[in-house]
This record gives structure tokens, C-alpha cells and sequence, in this order.
């Protein structure tokens, strides 16, 4: 599975913010762990449903939309 598949959006689930597989767990709370200094395996203990695949996922993750500008 490619990292980017892993990441999915759909509307009424997790207000509409990208989430992991459908697991539920939100991209943003992810990077916020990782923010905070926790390493990889304290994130998959925390969430144990997840897998190392998926927190490379949301560490890769670009939100779709416009081309930021170059100026």
C-alpha cells in the first residue's frame, strides 16, 4: 500500500480532517505527538491500531489544494 493511500477524507468523519485508513485517528493528532517530541513507538502504543507505515503517512502528508505562490 503506497503512504499516500493510507490517508483518507470523508465528510462526517473526524469533522471532515484527514484521518488515517479509517481508523479514526486524525493526521493532526499524529503530527502533534510528534511535535511533542514522542518517538514512533510511543505513538503506536498509544494508538495501537496503527502501524509505522501510517505515522510516515501523516509525516508525509500534503493536504490537496492549490499550488502555494513562489514569489
Amino acid at each position: 500500500m503506497e503512504l499516500s493511500e493510507r490517508i483518507t477524507i470523508e465528510p462526517g468523519k473526524c469533522g471532515g480532517r484527514p484521518f488515517i485508513r479509517g481508523r479514526g485517528v486524525p493526521v493532526s493528532e499524529i503530527l502533534e505527538f510528534i511535535d511533542s517530541g514522542a518517538s514512533n513507538l510511543e505513538i503506536l502504543e498509544e494508538f495501537p491500531d496503527l502501524e509505522a507505515e501510517d505515522i510516515m503517512a501523516a509525516m508525509a502528508y500534503v493536504p490537496p489544494g492549490p499550488e502555494p505562490k513562489v514569489e
